[in-house]
């Protein structure tokens, strides 16, 4: 009995007690937010359970019962039940798909009796718990492209089960781990190729309409297929240390294009894009040849590069067209500038500037927010909420609010530093980037900086399943961490 003891006070002195500061102090501003963005006039009794105020207490009590539970807990249980907790979470992701109930155009929800859950939202823990378990395996080694892949694998199988059920902004969180992944030794040449993906998006995307003065021509089809070309070019003299092979092709590609302009400018009105696809092809031909004639791996891995870039330009508009539904095209389109109309497409987002902007230095005071309690901005106390912190508590507010979640981030990286363990590190990044890419594109998305993707903004949106996920996220983190200095024998 005194040895359980003395165990449950070592835990209790080990655990991180700012970051539970923090947390608690996140709950507070939650539930005022929330308790803003929901009140009608004429409500009596913000406590009441018929009002989400009230409901929402209930979800912040039941995520404390959650997080004492996993704090008594030990440590070790996490990393034993990973895969196991893993596999139940995509099979409730499976079963989703099938059996989902919808609630406000979302098919993510399954409904148990009387209670209502949303399994992504829990996908993330067991995700993490499973990365964690598989990367701190013996001579795991992310440099391993068999050891990269099975990351890459789980990150992405939830991925997919969402997308599924036509949660494309919950999905792309799962993005997030690939940070885990760069931290753990992942080449920069994989961040550098997502980074030029979401390049060629944007450009291709924003600029698709746009025509190249007398052609027929699309500006943004146009700049991304040079930019696939120069920037292979740039690969080869970089990877291959070949300047002169650098150099062939950046002439090339530039030759071949400026003569292709100048006919369809000056004789001849057609597509440029179909003289830059041969290019492409040309180059992927060339490459290829190089691969086998130096025995140069890295001239195969740049051709993957080309090719893998020119599909992606070629695959954007089915995609946008067919895979995303209207709405989402719609927030795309309007992040993008290509469609502007504030009193239709750019509704939600132009609504919340004009609640955040009125809110002033100091804000208008707890309830008092016109543009929230007259209900202008859709989904105010989920998505949106944000912006009934910035109507309310102003400047001040929202700056409090956002040195809060940057010293949960700073924390998390500290706590990760310090474990004595990979599973410990590598899960605690995990937590961190899930954290950081919700704030990021929360925030962002209610001030009109990222695409209205429809992800909740942790602690503070209303609802049960999110509360409960990132609390669990965190809370697992605070328990792994709390043993870091245990004697392992």
């Amino acid at each position: 009995m005194d040895s359980q003891t003395d165990k449950q006070v070592s835990v209790i002195r080990s655990l991180d007690w700012w970051t539970i500061g923090i947390y608690l102090a996140l709950l507070v501003f939650g539930w005022i937010s929330v308790c803003g963005a929901s009140f009608n006039y004429g409500d009596v009794n913000i406590f009441s359970l018929d009002t989400r105020s009230g409901m929402q207490i209930v979800w912040i009590g039941t995520s404390l019962v959650i997080a004492l539970i996993l704090l008594l807990l030990d440590e070790r249980i996490f990393s034993t039940v990973a895969y196991v907790v893993y596999a139940v979470l995509m099979l409730l992701l499976v079963i989703t798909i099938f059996f989902h109930h919808e609630v406000k155009g979302s098919n993510s929800w399954l409904f148990i009796g009387p209670i209502h859950v949303q399994p992504a939202e829990f996908a993330k823990f067991a995700t993490a718990l499973a990365l964690a378990k598989l990367m701190s395996a013996y001579n795991y080694n992310m440099n391993n492209n068999k050891d990269m892949f099975k990351a890459i694998g789980i990150a992405l199988l939830p991925m997919l089960f969402i997308v599924l059920q036509n949660e494309t902004g919950c999905a792309l969180v799962f993005l997030a781990f690939f940070l885990v992944f760069y931290r753990e030794g992942m080449t920069g040449s994989v961040l550098f190729t997502g980074i030029s993906f979401v390049v060629y998006f944007v450009v291709g995307v924003g600029y698709k309409d746009v025509l190249l003065l007398d052609t027929t021509t699309s500006i943004g089809g146009f700049a991304v297929l040079f930019l696939i070309h120069a920037l292979s070019a740039w690969l080869v003299y970089l990877y291959c240390y070949d300047k002169k092979k650098a150099l062939l092709i950046f002439a090339c590609a530039f030759g071949i294009t400026l003569l292709a302009f100048l006919f369809a400018e000056f004789v001849i009105p057609f597509n440029i894009m179909w003289a830059q696809l041969g290019v492409s092809v040309a180059l992927v031909g060339y490459l290829l040849y190089q691969r086998f004639e130096t025995r140069i791996d890295r001239y195969l891995y740049i051709m993957v590069f080309t090719l893998a870039s020119t599909a992606f330009i070629y695959a954007t508009g089915p995609v946008m067209n067919n895979v995303l539904q209207e709405h989402q095209r719609t927030r795309v389109n309007v992040l993008l500038g290509v469609d502007n109309d504030i009193m239709k497409e750019g509704y939600n987002v132009n609504q919340s500037k004009i609640a955040i902007g009125s809110g002033g230095l100091k804000g208008k005071g707890f309830l008092n927010g016109t543009q929230t309690k007259l209900k202008f901005v859709p989904e105010q106390d989920t998505d949106f909420i944000f912006c009934t912190v910035g109507e309310e508590e102003g400047f001040v507010g929202s700056a409090a609010v956002l040195l809060l979640f940057l010293a949960l981030i700073l924390r998390l990286i500290k706590m990760s530093e310090r474990q004595p363990l990979r599973f410990g590190r590598v899960y605690g990044y995990c937590v961190m980037s899930v954290y950081l890419f919700h704030v990021f594109i929360n925030v962002g998305m209610v001030l009109g900086l990222t695409p209205v993707i429809g992800i909740p903004l942790p602690f503070f949106s209303y609802g049960g399943s999110s509360l409960w996920g990132f609390t669990i996220l965190l809370f697992i983190f605070l328990r792994i961490d709390a043993g870091r200095n245990k004697v392992r024998v």
